[in-house]
């Protein structure tokens, strides 16, 4: 698979490019591209992305970077057995417990959630940071909640880092991820308070907070583009119309269900 002219490996993490060192030059650059193919393209591309991993994955296995970033394709692309077995590998590799919350996950993904609640248990989760023990929580509430169980669910998410007022990178997902379960429980005006306190935490956009919000408010957005294109239509098969007929809704309005 070609890899863009452009593509140098130099956007490579610095701690990555140390491991490359132990090959040689010109396959640690090789390698080096294919990873930063997979950064560029996991997101938007995760297909594209896990091929390029594939291919680092056969000129470096024994690298825990590859072994990780094969794994992270591997999972953004649902195959949750070989991911798992890639990040099982990167943390033989390593040590490192970084990686534990999404090797859970990915037990969810496997339809074993009880395997997921039990390395909830386990002594690595004391090892993460508070991140890792934020996103750890997040994945036993689902596991929780895969086994019908939304009421535990709620109370794991439940926390000093849920009430507090400081916003954190996991602070919008913690908030969008309670109010769910709200929703699910039933307890609509508790849903519909944490989904706004999710939006005021969520700078970046990364929930769909705002619309979850605006259904519950009974609110309906309009594609602009799609109203124009209905409008257009119905002017050219309506030979006969009257020209000062404004009975349309302006595009972008909002409308109201009853």
């Amino acid at each position: 698979m070609p890899i863009p002219e452009e593509v140098t490996g130099d956007e490579i993490d610095k701690s990555v490019r140390q491991e490359l060192m132990s090959l040689p030059k010109t396959l640690a650059d090789d390698v080096a591209k294919n990873l930063v193919m997979v950064a560029q393209l996991i997101d938007d591309d995760p297909e594209q992305a896990y091929a390029y991993s594939r291919i680092a994955l056969r000129l470096a296995s024994r690298v825990a970077a590859v072994r990780e970033a094969a794994g992270f394709a591997a999972y953004a692309t649902q195959k949750y057995g070989e991911a798992l077995a890639e990040f099982r590998a990167a943390k033989r590799m390593t040590g490192n417990v970084d990686l534990w919350p999404v090797m859970a996950d990915c037990e969810r993904g496997l339809g074993r959630p009880e395997r997921a609640m039990a390395m909830a248990g386990e002594p690595e989760v004391q090892k993460l940071d508070k991140a890792g023990q934020v996103e750890m929580r997040l994945v036993a509430a689902g596991a929780r909640r895969d086994m019908g169980q939304i009421d535990a669910a709620i109370v794991t998410l439940q926390g000093p880092e849920l009430a507090a007022h400081a916003i954190q990178p996991w602070t919008s997902r913690l908030r969008y991820a309670y109010a769910d379960a709200l929703l699910s429980a039933g307890r609509e005006d508790e849903a519909r308070e944490w989904f706004g306190k999710t939006i005021e935490a969520d700078h970046d956009g990364a929930t769909d907070a705002s619309d979850r919000l605006a259904e519950l408010d009974g609110v309906e957005f309009v594609d602009a583009l799609v109203e124009d294109a209905d409008d257009d239509t119905d002017a050219d098969s309506d030979s006969d119309g009257d020209p000062d007929d404004d009975s349309g809704d302006e595009a972008g309005t909002e409308h109201h269900k009853d």
